[in-house]
């Protein structure tokens, strides 16, 4: 039996995941969570998104007839975490990293039911490739501004998307919001 229709938040002030969930027909309302991210640092990256996805859901909770949706993206390369450069430096040493290597992006999401406290996780992964970068792209890249608040410094959705060579996964997923995993935590909570 499906449960009764409740309000979805999303726990994120990310506009690709609005973006996601509003082209797919997902009825939802934004309430960004405030979570301190740094109390999972140093634990392996597919746990850490499902724990701050879960932390980011329950501290977004407000009113028993919620649902929460948590979700966290995280870029590793060789099992160290990349997360947002802090400035164009970090940014062009974290491209320059990438360049000519495949990487793994990990989106954890938690769907949380406020009225029961009870929550799914999930953790997807998409392994990406990006071809051999010169000095030069990686800078014109960085002057564009698009990759200061992305993990790993790029948006593959964006203009990052030229230095993307292949992916093995889930798309979505590496833009910040795997929807099959959501549609999956949406069966497996019986909601519509």
């Amino acid at each position: 039996m499906k449960e009764k229709t409740h309000t979805l938040v999303l726990a994120s002030a990310s506009p690709r995941r609005r973006e996601i969930l509003t082209e797919a027909g997902i009825a939802h309302v934004v309430r960004p969570a405030d979570f301190d991210e740094s109390v999972f640092d140093g634990v392996e990256p597919r746990l850490m998104v499902q724990l701050l996805a879960a932390g980011k859901a329950a501290a977004a909770a407000e009113a028993p007839g919620e649902w929460l949706l948590g979700a966290d993206t995280v870029v590793s390369l060789s099992g160290q975490v990349l997360g947002k450069p802090k400035d164009e430096e970090e940014a062009f040493a974290m491209l320059s990293r990438l360049s000519g290597k495949t990487h793994h992006v990990y989106t954890g999401v938690a769907l949380l039911c406020a009225e029961t406290g009870r929550m799914k996780t999930c953790c997807e992964e998409t392994a990406v490739t990006f071809r051999t970068l010169s000095d030069e792209e990686i800078r014109t890249y960085i002057a564009t501004g698009e990759p200061m608040d992305k993990a790993g410094a790029y948006g593959i959705q964006g203009k990052g998307g030229a230095l993307v060579e292949k992916t093995e996964g889930d798309f979505q997923n590496v833009v910040g919001l795997p929807l099959c995993a959501v549609r999956r935590l949406f069966a497996e909570m019986n909601i519509e």
